[in-house]
């Protein structure tokens, strides 16, 4: 990943994504059976949600600056160097991941977001190769989550050529998120290409066999966590509800440029962070160091991310 300036993170995160390049679909026929493909690449973590088979997909990266325009906005740069060396982090450029998950539920493939697709260089474009390794093609991705429209999330869901990247999959995002996405005019060739293939949802719906959507506001008009329920086991896909696993975790109320509504994204942070502590949640975080499986701790006054251990799946 290279360094990027303020400006152009939040280019990648709010724009249009036109000119996405292509994603190879496959040529393997829609029906053929998804692999159960338990052997890890540096692109693939498979894992487990009770009995239900996942994978944390890479499809890249983006590098912020540490001046406090983008994370930690306002605050004191020797206040955020002091907390990210006593955790071990580098203290510029700030790095996030990104992974959406792909779940085999039922009948059903559900991928969690689309990733950045091939727009912005080296910040995304990886999926496609990701998915393969996985032994899915995109034809069989029956469903796609969108946590919400920012073009780090929904950018792969079109190719170079406008084509949708998944066919046969139903488009699903918060019916806010939806109408935000749709007045915004940000996106207009993404918005016309996915249209006839987006359904709508409310907060709390069964997305998908074992899935529910979670609204946590804040971040943009619809965003949405999903949690996945299998028997006793839970995993909650947080979205953007956080972005660094430091700065987010460790001081959820400082102020994300990415928030629409930062008191409110702050607010929520701090609630799904006790939430998280209090029952042992399981979280799935799509920008946090690969492949962003792990809880969420108590630390004194605050909270710590504790990464899950890839090697015990």
């Amino acid at each position: 990943m290279r360094l990027r300036t303020a400006a152009a993170v939040t280019a990648i995160l709010m724009s249009a994504g036109l000119g996405l390049a292509a994603c190879n679909p496959g040529t393997e026929p829609a029906d053929r059976p998804v692999a159960d493909n338990r052997v890890a690449s540096a692109d693939v973590q498979p894992f487990m949600i009770g009995a239900l088979q996942a994978w944390a997909l890479r499809d890249g990266g983006l590098e912020a600056p540490n001046d406090g325009t983008v994370l930690a906005m306002g605050e004191p740069k020797a206040e955020v160097d002091a907390l990210l060396t006593a955790a071990g982090v580098p203290t510029d450029p700030l790095s996030l991941s990104i992974q959406p998950m792909l779940l085999k539920t039922g009948e059903r493939v559900v991928l969690f977001d689309s990733g950045a697709g091939a727009a912005f260089g080296d910040a995304g474009g990886k999926l496609a190769a990701s998915l393969a390794t996985a032994g899915v093609s995109p034809d069989q991705i029956t469903d796609v989550l969108i946590s919400h429209a920012h073009g780090d999330h929904v950018g792969g869901l079109v190719t170079a050529d406008g084509v949708l990247t998944y066919p046969n999959a139903r488009i699903r995002m918060a019916a806010e998120e939806w109408q935000a996405l749709q007045a915004s005019g940000a996106m207009p060739e993404l918005v016309a290409a996915i249209a006839p293939n987006v359904e709508t949802f409310a907060d709390g719906a069964e997305v998908a066999p074992g899935v529910t959507a979670v609204p946590i506001d804040g971040h943009t008009p619809g965003h949405t966590a999903f949690e996945v329920a299998s028997g006793d086991a839970r995993l909650l896909y947080i979205g953007d509800t956080a972005h660094h696993h430091v700065i987010s975790v460790q001081r959820p109320d400082w102020t994300i440029q990415f928030d629409g509504k930062p008191e409110t994204a702050e607010a929520s942070r701090k609630a799904l962070w006790n939430r998280a502590a209090d029952e042992d949640l399981r979280l799935y975080a799509v920008h946090f160091p690969w492949p962003g499986i792990g809880h969420v701790r108590r630390q004194g006054d605050t909270f710590v991310w504790e990464a899950e251990d890839a090697t015990s799946q």
